[in-house]
């Protein structure tokens, strides 16, 4: 029988390495007030009240744009023009990201990461495959901090973000640019999600792999049956076996 040489493994971040503890709803609310207070506390003279509401607007009117085209806004793009709209023309790039890090400050304390994440990285590494992730992100360094805060980030060879490089998750460019990292053919990489229309079927339709993650699905994600993984697993535990079984397809 024939065997796969599956060498490169591609993960997601949010709802497959790390989920969220509790509603987002008050934990965006108190975050878009702490970049407010930021902002005022640098001198900007915007609205306590409305400010954070016309922030998280203008983001939700991006995030939909984003969805179709799938070319990412970056969290920096929407403070810097709803500033420059209040008169704030040339903000400078520090404190811009200072008033991010302030949000991220505070969204960041609602991620935890998998219990069995660190084992199942530690397993894969001593198997001898490559790791790296791709995650759909309007921010970069939130991603980055997150990664390092898990301590994460020396079982993976890059973390690669749409705020990076433009393109989002099922978009099949962010997949390319992601295997160049190791000069890897498609048909030598998986994709671990729990989305199985920007993880699952962006994989298939670069090439890859598709192994669909389910314990932190949405149920409306379950009635995707027109996208078929090709191995489904509950935990990060069952990986390995997992990976065996595609190696002898």
């Amino acid at each position: 029988m024939p065997r796969n040489f599956i060498r490169a493994i591609l993960f997601d971040f949010g709802g497959t390495l790390m989920y969220g503890r509790q509603d987002w709803a008050p934990i965006i609310a108190k975050a878009d007030e702490a970049l407010t207070d930021y902002l005022r506390s640098q001198g900007m003279e915007i609205n306590l009240n409305t400010f954070p509401t016309e922030f998280r607007k203008r983001l939700d009117e991006y995030f939909k744009q984003r969805e179709q085209d799938l070319l990412e806004t970056t969290y920096t793009f929407v403070l810097r023009e709803l500033l420059r709209e209040k008169g704030y023309d040339d903000v400078p790039p520090v404190i811009l990201r200072r008033a991010l890090d302030t949000l991220f400050a505070v969204t960041q304390t609602n991620w935890a990461l998998e219990e069995d994440a660190i084992p199942a990285l530690q397993q894969l590494r001593s198997l001898g495959y490559h790791l790296g992730i791709i995650s759909n992100a309007g921010d970069d360094e939130d991603v980055q901090q997150l990664a390092r805060r898990f301590g994460i980030t020396e079982y993976f060879d890059f973390i690669l973000t749409s705020a990076a490089c433009s393109y989002r998750k099922p978009h099949p460019r962010i997949f390319e640019l992601a295997l160049s990292h190791w000069y890897c053919p498609p048909n030598e990489a998986v994709m671990i999600g729990d989305n199985l229309d920007a993880d699952i079927r962006g994989a298939q339709q670069a090439g890859i792999y598709g192994i669909w993650i389910s314990r932190r699905a949405s149920p409306e994600m379950e009635k995707q049956e027109q996208v078929q993984p090709d191995a489904s697993l509950s935990t990060l535990l069952e990986l390995p076996a997992v990976l065996d079984r595609l190696q002898v397809q």
